[in-house]
């Protein structure tokens, strides 16, 4: 079974990239992977400073650990200002190649309006540099406040039909690629 660590970078207590987190976790759960979501809104994290221990918060060596341990991640970020949040940026910079390469990606962009895949590009962009590998599938998700019903499901079917699909080639990429190793 192929283990995937998800963050949202966004502290919202009614945040739609947690509920689209959520959601890309229930169906990789569904193909048999097994999905542990780190909540940044309840983690402490300093901003990075370059440095390579953070001993006076524990939450680092959480973070790092869990994304050492995956074979696999799933990135939620709303977009801000036409790229990734500060808040995935700063988890993402917290962590190194020992935690991050090798690992296979899927991502997920939030936006308050049209969607485009801005913040996805620059993600696809990080995680080259740490030697991650991301799927090709890729969810963006414009005019949040109108894609979720009030049970946290999608409204539209065939944006359900993409998770889907984003699912399936995150558990059968990741799967390849272990088998690989």
């Amino acid at each position: 079974m192929a283990k995937f660590v998800g963050i949202a970078g966004s502290l919202r207590p009614t945040s739609y990239s947690q509920q689209a987190l959520r959601l890309a976790a229930q169906r990789v759960e569904a193909l048999e992977g097994e999905v542990e979501i780190l909540d940044l809104r309840t983690l402490n994290l300093p901003f990075c400073n370059g440095g390579k221990a953070y001993p006076e918060y524990p939450d680092v060596e959480r973070l790092q650990t869990a994304f050492q341990q995956a074979d696999g991640m799933i990135l939620v970020t709303p977009e801000y200002h036409g790229s990734v949040s500060g808040v995935l940026k700063n988890a993402l910079d917290l962590m190194s190649f020992d935690h991050l390469s090798g690992k296979v990606a899927g991502l997920v962009s939030i936006l308050g309006g049209q969607s485009n895949s801005n913040a996805l590009n620059d993600l696809r962009v990080i995680l080259r540099w740490v030697h991650a590998w991301v799927i090709p599938e890729q969810v963006a998700i414009g005019q949040a406040w109108q894609a979720f019903g009030a049970d946290g499901k999608l409204l539209d079917e065939k944006l359900s039909q993409r998770f889907d699909d984003f699912a399936q080639s995150l558990v059968e990429n990741t799967t390849k690629l272990r088998q690989a190793a």
